[in-house]
């Protein structure tokens, strides 16, 4: 299954090439999900989220739609993994909603780019985290790029995130039954998008893949990934 959508939806600059021109900015998730199946949340890493507000995501978006989800700071950032029991439990319990209806896609715990591989931190916080949750890990420094992280993720079935980047060159290493493909270019060529298509594509025969597109006030990105749904689809 192809999961593909942009980091946000709430941009008034995406009138009138991907919303129609007088959709009210309460609407625009409905109207985002009658064209994208899933979104990238970075609400999640600043702040949890209420019960009110997962209740609204979830009536306005269908059964197959799904949440991807950036894990709190304070389980990244401030704690960076170490001694983060508590918070990640917490962070995962304001999710509940999501995952009861459903519509939790992926869990992104996403790195500090200044802290290096330690695999004993990284073995001990995957053995936090439930089975029945994806998750998936941006590192930020090049010293993660092992044969013993993608061994503990492979036995974790936690994900490389696939993330593009000025100064980093990530490995193309599937370590799950799912990928995660953050594309952060504003622009990509026809050709760019045809090539996309067929690396992803090539992993759709063995596993789901959940993609993203670089939110931007421009509606490209949201374009993209609805040209990359229909080129699976065909």
């Amino acid at each position: 299954m192809l999961y593909a959508g942009t980091s946000g939806w709430a941009y008034a600059g995406w009138k009138p090439a991907f919303y129609p021109a007088k959709t009210p900015s309460k609407k625009f998730l409905e109207v985002y999900a009658t064209r994208l199946n899933s979104v990238e949340v970075n609400y999640t890493f600043r702040r949890y989220p209420s019960e009110k507000l997962l209740a609204g995501w979830i009536a306005s978006t269908p059964a197959g739609f799904r949440f991807s989800v950036k894990a709190n700071q304070l389980i990244t950032h401030i704690k960076r993994l170490r001694d983060a029991r508590e918070v990640t439990q917490r962070f995962l319990s304001s999710l509940q909603l999501l995952v009861e209806a459903g519509k939790l896609g992926v869990v992104l715990y996403q790195l500090p780019p200044f802290l290096k591989a330690d695999s004993a931190l990284l073995s001990d916080f995957l053995a936090l985290l439930p089975a029945a949750v994806r998750s998936t890990f941006e590192f930020r420094h090049d010293s993660w790029f092992t044969e013993e992280t993608f061994a503990l993720l492979r036995q974790a079935n936690a994900a490389l995130c696939l993330a593009e980047s000025e100064k980093l060159v990530v490995p193309d290493v599937a370590t799950a039954n799912f990928v995660y493909y953050r594309l952060r270019k504003p622009e990509y060529s026809p050709a760019e998008r045809q090539q996309l298509a067929g690396r992803i594509g090539a992993q759709l025969a063995q596993r789901d893949a959940f993609v993203y597109f670089k939110h931007e006030v421009t509606p490209e990105g949201a374009l993209y990934a609805e040209e990359l749904m229909k080129r699976a689809a065909g």
